[in-house]
């Protein structure tokens, strides 16, 4: 497995020892000691920038993509909720389905937000092994994989820092072994150690407490993170006593970066809806400044003319925005229409039962209809288009009953 590891790294190892032995020849041609501690720990400072400042593009993605995570946060949980309590694999196979369109849609991943820390892995476990081979090269008379000589091996192995903690060395090794000011060693280690947790506890407490909407702290997510950020630091009491004092300077000069990378991130380009983007605006306007629709930094006037057009502009739209009309059911329909409707069909002219005479239905005389009763009664018995018609029997008797009284019937 060791061998299978070292193939694997094998490329980043060389890409490793390329950038310190080029910032050894910096400091060396600057006047520093070619075997001196220093050297080779500005060496390894070097060597975070140079993978830092090359993350840069990485990191401003990942506050992209966590910019997005958190505008389709709603829509994520809307999912969720739908399949909520489901266990059967269609269930979970839609629901997965569901949130890699919504992660499509919107060009995210949640694992963008992770590249910087997966990148950054390979290299630190390239350095750990760089570092952790020192003294078997010595012992071997070799150097390393690529551009770092058995000269070079040999002067880092006998590089001290404080002159007398050597890089190559861990704290268990340091203890177990006991060789000359393994005190110091011991007690440098420790201090680097509480100096890396605290640098990464600082900057995960500053991103919890300032730089979250306050959505995003009633998530399960942000539960996480408060855990988190109590186990992490226990993870790294462990792992330092074991990584060689090179790889913890390493570390804790990374989390130094990324402290002060997470400082200006917060101060300068903050979630919305959090704290520290509350403060940002605060610190703006005492400058006679805003925060346009754009995200752009521009003047309160023409912040104030901005907010007025685009206020004018949505009233307008709802002005001329078509108003929704209640749809009618059936039945309202019917109710609406019976009352006074006139028949679909006009009245055929009505015989009179009396004389056999006919005249038409709508013939008056001084302001009184001339018809008999037995037109009017046709005429009021006429069936709708909504009503059935009575029947022959119940026709007959009415208009019996319209000739014996007519006022009545009026």
């Amino acid at each position: 497995m060791p061998d299978l590891i070292g193939i694997v790294l094998w490329p980043l190892k060389w890409v490793v020892e390329l950038i310190l032995v080029a910032w050894h020849w910096v400091w060396t041609s600057l006047g520093f000691g070619a075997a001196d501690g220093i050297t080779w720990v500005l060496s390894i400072v070097g060597l975070v920038i140079v993978v830092r400042a090359a993350l840069i593009p990485l990191f401003v993605r990942q506050i992209k993509s966590q910019r997005k995570m958190m505008e389709i946060a709603p829509e994520l949980r809307k999912v969720q909720e739908k399949y909520k309590g489901k266990r059967d694999q269609l269930s979970r196979e839609a629901m997965s389905r569901e949130t890699m369109a919504l992660y499509k849609k919107h060009g995210t991943t949640p694992v963008s937000s992770c590249l910087p820390l997966l990148v950054q892995m390979p290299i630190f476990f390239s350095l750990y092994s760089v570092l952790s081979s020192i003294g078997q090269h010595v012992r071997d008379g070799v150097g390393g994989v690529g551009v770092l000589t058995p000269e070079l091996t040999q002067q880092f192995f006998d590089a001290k820092l404080f002159g007398v903690a050597s890089l190559h060395d861990t704290l268990a090794g340091a203890w177990e072994t006991r060789p000359d000011g393994w005190e110091a060693t011991v007690g440098i280690l420790v201090v680097l150690v509480i100096l890396m947790i605290a640098s990464q506890f600082f900057t995960q407490l500053q991103i919890i407490s300032k730089n979250l909407s306050p959505e995003a702290k009633t998530g399960q997510a942000y539960q996480m993170q408060k855990i988190m950020l109590y186990i992490l630091p226990l993870a790294f009491i462990f792992s330092g006593v074991f990584f060689p004092l090179g790889v913890v300077i390493y570390w804790f000069v990374s989390n130094v970066w990324t402290m002060v990378q997470q400082f200006i991130v917060i101060r300068e380009m903050p979630t919305p809806g959090s704290d520290a983007a509350k403060a940002r605006e605060e610190r703006l306007a005492r400058k006679g400044k805003a925060i346009n629709s754009e995200g752009k930094i521009v003047s309160m006037e023409r912040y104030v003319e901005e907010q007025a057009r685009l206020l004018a502009e949505a009233e307008k739209k709802k002005a001329v925005a078509p108003k929704r009309q209640q749809p009618v059911g059936k039945q309202r329909a019917k109710k609406q229409t019976r009352p006074g409707t006139p028949a679909t069909a006009s009245a055929p002219p009505a015989s009179s039962s009396a004389n056999g005479t006919s005249a038409p239905a709508g013939a008056t005389v001084g302001g009184a209809s001339t018809g008999s009763a037995s037109e009017k009664a046709n005429a009021s018995d006429e069936p709708s288009s909504l009503t059935p018609p009575p029947a022959a029997g119940q026709a007959g008797s009415s208009t019996k009953n319209a000739k014996q009284n007519p006022k009545k019937r009026r």
